[in-house]
C-alpha cells in the first residue's frame, strides 16, 4: 500500500468526497471539499486541531475519494457514506440535531421541503404513524444551505408546489418550472415519472442514471414530434452537466475552505475585497465594496460609492475611480486579495491602479458574459502560491463576485428610487 504522503500527492483540486481508513480497512471519517488536494492537506499540516477529525489522524493509514460535477454533489454523496458506513468520527454528521433532511412526500403530487434531524427524531419518537406518513427522506446534510438547494433542485427536476386544479397558472408554470399540476396538464402519475423518480435517483447519488433517462425521453419526444417536451429535456440536461451551486454551503464548511488561503497571509487574519460597478446607461453610477474574512462576510465592512468624477458610461473608469477612493483610506484594513466582477479590460486597471500606489496586493477578476453564465477567472496576480490557491477555491471567488454584484445592485436601486 502507498504511503500517506503519496495518496495526497494523487488527489485532484476538485470537488468530491474524501474518505479516511484505519489500519484495519475501516472507514473512520468521510467529507467533503470544494478542492480535495486542498483539504486533505490540511488535517496534516494540523490546521483543524479544533475539530474532532484532528484527534484521529494518526490513525488513518490509507486514503480514497471520490470526485464530483459539482459541490451538490459531494454533499449528498458524504452524506450517503456517512448514513451507509456510520464513521466513528463523523460526530456532526452522525450527532448533530440542526441539519436539515430534504423530504419528498407522498401526495397525490409529492411535495419537496425541508425538515430538521431533531424534528424528524421528535416526530418518530412520539408519533410513529405520522413519521411514517413523513414520506422518503434524504440526507441529514452537514453544513448545507437547503434554502439555497431547493432553489437549484427546483430549477433542474420542475418540482411543484402549487395545488393541483387550481383557478389559474402559477407563476412557475408561466416561466416554465411547472409541468402543470395547477393548470392539470399533467396526471399524478406523470408527474412521478418526470419529476419524483429522477429527484430521487439524484438525491441518492444516481445522477448517470437521472442524465441517461433524460437522453431517452428527449430522443422519445423528438422522435413523436413533441419539441417542446424535447426542448425541455434538453435544457434540463445542460443544467445536470453545470449546476451552478457555490452558495449551498454555509459558513462553517466556508471558514474551512478558507483557511487554505491563510498561508498567503501567516500570523494575520485574511480580508477579501470584492468589487462592482452598477448603472443605468450614463446615470446613476455607483460602486460596491464588500468584504469577507475567515468567517466569511463582514457586513459591517461593506461600502457604497457614488462615482463623482466619470463622465458618460465606463465601467473601467468607474471601477478605478472606486478602486483610488478605497487605497486613499489609509485607515481601512488592507486587502490581502481584491477581486472584481469583470474581465481582462477591469482586471488590466486593477492592476495599474495598484501599481500607482505602489500597493502589491494579490487581485483577480471573473468575467461573467452578457447572460452571466460563464465565469472566466483572470488572474492579475502571477505569485505562484495566489495561482495555486485561486485555481483550487473558485467556487469562493465567485461567491464574493456574486455578492459584489448583488450589493452593487441592491445600492443603484435604492438611488433610483430616491
Amino acid at each position: 500500500m502507498q504511503g500517506i504522503a503519496e495518496q495526497i500527492k494523487k488527489l485532484p483540486d476538485n470537488h468530491g468526497v474524501y474518505l479516511f481508513y484505519s489500519k484495519t480497512g475501516e472507514l473512520i471519517y468521510a467529507g467533503k471539499a470544494t478542492s480535495l488536494k486542498d483539504r486533505v492537506q490540511s488535517y496534516f499540516r494540523g490546521e483543524h486541531s479544533a475539530r474532532p477529525i484532528e484527534e484521529m489522524i494518526h490513525e488513518v493509514a490509507n486514503i480514497d475519494w471520490e470526485e464530483t460535477d459539482s459541490v451538490l454533489e459531494a454533499v449528498i454523496l458524504e452524506s450517503i457514506f456517512i448514513k451507509k458506513y456510520q464513521p466513528k468520527y463523523n460526530v456532526l454528521g452522525k450527532d448533530s440535531k440542526s441539519w436539515n433532511c430534504i423530504v419528498i412526500g407522498q401526495d397525490q403530487y409529492p411535495k419537496v421541503s425541508t425538515m430538521r434531524q431533531h424534528d424528524i427524531d421528535v416526530l418518530r419518537a412520539n408519533d410513529p404513524q405520522g413519521f411514517k406518513k413523513l414520506g422518503k427522506l434524504f440526507g441529514p446534510y452537514p453544513g448545507l444551505n437547503t434554502k439555497a438547494v431547493l432553489k437549484i433542485l427546483r430549477r433542474l427536476f420542475r418540482f411543484s408546489t402549487c395545488e393541483p386544479n387550481a383557478k389559474r397558472p402559477c407563476l412557475y408554470y408561466e416561466i416554465g418550472q411547472c409541468l402543470g399540476v395547477c393548470t392539470g396538464e399533467i396526471t399524478p402519475a406523470g408527474y412521478r415519472h418526470r419529476v419524483i423518480v429522477p429527484l430521487r435517483w439524484f438525491l441518492s447519488g444516481k445522477k448517470r442514471q437521472v442524465i441517461k433517462t433524460f437522453e431517452q425521453q428527449m430522443k422519445l419526444a423528438s422522435k413523436e414530434q413533441r419539441f417542446e417536451d424535447a426542448a425541455a429535456l434538453r435544457n434540463q440536461l445542460r443544467a445536470l452537466e453545470r449546476i451552478h451551486d457555490v452558495t449551498l454551503l454555509n459558513r462553517d464548511f466556508f471558514a474551512d475552505e478558507i483557511k487554505n488561503i491563510l498561508e498567503l497571509t501567516p500570523g494575520k487574519e485574511l480580508r477579501i475585497e470584492g468589487y462592482d460597478i452598477s448603472n443605468l446607461g450614463a446615470t446613476d453610477k455607483v460602486g460596491s465594496m464588500v468584504v469577507f474574512n475567515n468567517e466569511g462576510a463582514m457586513k459591517s465592512e461593506y461600502r457604497k460609492f457614488n462615482v463623482k468624477t466619470v463622465a458618460g458610461q465606463s465601467d473601467v473608469d468607474c471601477l478605478a475611480e472606486v478602486l483610488e477612493r478605497r487605497l486613499k483610506r489609509a485607515e481601512w484594513p488592507r486587502p490581502d486579495v481584491i477581486l472584481v466582477d469583470g474581465g481582462r479590460p477591469q482586471v488590466n486597471r486593477v492592476k495599474k491602479v495598484l501599481n500607482d500606489f505602489s500597493a502589491a496586493i494579490s487581485f483577480v477578476g471573473i468575467a461573467k458574459g452578457p447572460e452571466r453564465k460563464r465565469n472566466d477567472i483572470i488572474l492579475g496576480s502571477k505569485d505562484e502560491k495566489f495561482v495555486r490557491w485561486a485555481a483550487a477555491h473558485q467556487p469562493l471567488l465567485i461567491r464574493v463576485r456574486d455578492e459584489a454584484h448583488r450589493f452593487a445592485i441592491m445600492f443603484n436601486r435604492s438611488k433610483r428610487k430616491i
